[in-house]
Order: structure tokens, then sequence, then C-alpha cells
């Protein structure tokens, strides 16, 4: 059975391989770059959301916290025990990918649609 999936997997990459050979170069960029995007908006938006939740559950109870709080939230990482920066900075790096991922992804989607005009 394993076998049979390895194949089926196998037939299914070389496919798409040609499919994606009949598309041209500024498309395919571009393509590869929404799909960057995207990857880089699942990731990102997420763990963002909850890094912030978590830095508000550490912090609020602390600190008096302005209405902007979260467009600088960084400054906030000084208020927290050595215990809890390692807790919030999993979220941290994860968002931070997701932020990299979506530049990058946006950057080569806008490449790949110049080099098409």
């Amino acid at each position: 059975m394993l076998e049979a999936a390895l194949v089926l997997v196998a037939l299914l990459l070389v496919g798409v391989v040609l499919l994606l050979g009949t598309i041209p170069l500024a498309s395919l960029a571009t393509l590869i770059g929404m799909a960057t995007l995207g990857l880089g908006l699942l990731i990102g938006v997420p763990s963002g959301f909850w890094y912030h939740v978590v830095l508000y559950r550490y912090v609020g109870p602390r600190v008096p916290l302005a209405r902007t709080w979260w467009l600088s939230p960084s400054n906030l990482h000084r208020h927290l025990t050595d215990d809890e920066q390692r807790h919030i900075a999993l979220w941290y790096r994860i968002g931070g990918v997701g932020f990299v991922l979506c530049l990058a992804g946006g950057l080569a989607a806008i490449g790949g649609l110049l080099l098409q005009r």
C-alpha cells in the first residue's frame, strides 16, 4: 500500500512539474509569489494575533497599557519574566517568519507581474 501511494505521489509530482513547465517564467514567478504570500498570511496572522493575546495576558495586569500598545509591543518585553520571555518568543518568531514570507511573496508576485508587462 505504501509503495502504491509513493508511486501515485511521484506521478502527481511529475505531472505538476510538466504543467509548470508550460507556464511562462513571469507567470510562474507571480504564482509562486502569491502562494508564498498566502502561506505567510496563514502563518503570520494567527500567530501574531496569539502573540498579542499572550503578551496582553502577561503584561496587562502589571503595567498600564496605552491604547496603541499593540503597535509597538516589543517594548513591553522588558516587563516579562524569563519564563514568560521563553513562552512568548516562540509566537514572536513564528509571526516574524510569516511577515518575512509575506514580504518575499509580495515582492516576487510584483516582480512577476512587472515582467509580464
